[in-house]
C-alpha cells in the first residue's frame, strides 16, 4: 500500500477521537501572526519535513523522512542538504520505507537523528559539524523511535516509540537504550497504530504526545542518580492526531501540530486549547513545531495529500507568552 494511502486510512480512523476541548480565549494567550511559507520541498524526492531543530542564528535543521536526509533552511528559505543517512535495502516501517524522524541539537552543534528501518540501523545517529552520520544508539529492529529530545544537563536523549508505546532513554555517548517510561498512556490503539510520538524536556519533566489517543502527557524526572520516570500525567486531551510540539516560553503553554487536521493548536496549562494556524495559512500535514526569538517554525510533510502535495516550512511571529 502506498504510504499516503496507508496514512490517509489511519487518519480517517482518527476522526473518531474526542471533540476538541477548545476553551475561551485567555488574556494570557500568546498570539501567532504573519504566517508565511518560506521554503517548499520536493514530495516526489521524499522530502517530507518530519522534525526540526534550530540553530542559534534561526536556521532550521529539518529531517526529510523518506529522503533520509537532514536539510538546513535559512530564514529566507535558502536550503542545503547537510547530511544523508545510509541507504538500507529492504528496510521498512509502518509508514513505508526507512524514515528519518526526530532530531535534536547539542550546544556544540552536534545533531542527533532517529532513523527507523526495521533493521540493525534503527536507532540514533550522530552528526558532528562537518562530519558524516554515525550510529550511536542501537535499538530493537521493531522499534519506531519518533520524536527526539536532548537533556544536556544529564547527558541523556529521550525518544518516544510510536509502535511499542514506551519512552526510551539513551546516554548521549551512545549504546543500547533503556525503556525509561512505560504505561497504557503511551501505547497506540487497535484503531490507530501510532502511539507515543513527540517529545520535549521542560521544567523537570519529559513531555510526550500520544497520536492515537490525542493527548499531551507529562512525565516527571526523578532525582539523581537514577532520574527515574515518575507517574504519567495527562495534561491535555481532545487533540486528534497530535504529532510534535513546542513550548512557547518558560511556562507550560504549548503549540502542537495536528497532522491530520492541518492545524496548529495553542494548548494552555489548564488543558484547554484553540486553533492558531490552519491549512489556509499553508499547513499541509504539519508534523512539528519550534519556537525561537518570537518566531514559530512549523514543518509540513504532506503525508495525507493526494494531489498537489506541498511539504514545506512555515514561519510566523509569536507575541510574548504570559502563561
Amino acid at each position: 500500500m502506498r504510504r499516503t494511502t496507508r496514512l490517509a486510512a489511519v487518519a480517517a480512523a482518527g476522526a473518531a477521537l474526542s471533540v476538541l476541548a477548545a476553551g475561551p480565549a485567555s488574556a494570557g494567550d500568546p498570539t501567532v501572526t504573519d504566517p508565511r511559507v518560506v521554503a517548499h520541498f520536493d514530495f516526489a524526492a521524499g522530502q517530507q519535513a518530519e522534525n526540526i531543530a534550530l540553530e542559534p542564528d534561526g536556521s532550521a535543521d529539518v529531517t526529510w523522512a523518506f529522503a533520509h536526509q537532514v536539510a538546513r533552511v535559512a530564514k529566507d528559505g535558502t536550503t542545503e542538504v547537510i547530511a544523508t543517512l545510509p541507504d538500507v535495502p529492504g528496510g521498512s516501517t509502518p509508514v513505508g520505507g526507512p524514515a528519518a524522524t526526530g532530531i535534536a541539537r547539542g550546544k556544540d552543534g552536534t545533531l542527533y537523528v532517529n532513523y527507523v528501518t526495521n533493521t540493525a540501523e534503527t536507532g540514533v545517529w550522530r552528526i558532528r559539524p562537518g562530519g558524516e552520520p554515525e550510529q550511536i544508539g542501537f535499538f530493537p529492529t521493531n522499534a519506531f523511535p519518533n520524536g527526539l529530545a536532548l537533556d544536556e544537563e544529564c547527558g541523556t536523549l529521550y525518544t518516544p516509540d510510536t509502535t511499542l508505546g514506551v519512552v526510551w532513554s539513551l546516554p548521549v555517548a551512545g549504546g543500547e537504550p533503556t525503556a525509561w517510561a512505560t504505561g497504557t498512556e503511551l501505547r497506540p490503539t487497535a484503531e490507530i497504530p501510532f502511539g507515543a510520538n513527540g517529545v520535549k524536556v521542560h521544567n523537570g519533566a519529559v513531555w510526550v504526545t500520544n497520536t492515537a489517543k490525542g493527548t499531551l502527557l507529562r512525565i516527571p524526572v526523578g532525582p539523581e542518580p537514577d532520574r527515574a520516570a515518575g507517574p504519567i500525567e495527562t495534561k491535555a486531551t481532545g487533540l486528534p492526531f497530535i504529532d510534535d510540539f513546542a513550548f512557547t516560553g518558560h511556562g507550560d503553554t504549548v503549540l502542537a501540530a495536528l497532522i491530520a487536521d492541518d492545524k496548529v493548536e495553542l494548548v494552555r496549562p489548564d488543558g484547554t486549547h484553540k486553533t492558531v494556524l490552519t491549512k489556509a495559512d499553508g499547513l499541509d500535514g504539519p508534523t512539528s513545531v519550534a519556537v525561537h526569538a518570537k518566531k514559530v517554525y512549523v514543518n509540513s510533510a504532506a503525508f495525507f495529500t493526494q494531489t498537489d502535495p506541498d511539504p514545506n516550512l512555515l514561519l510566523a511571529t509569536i507575541s510574548k507568552n504570559k502563561l
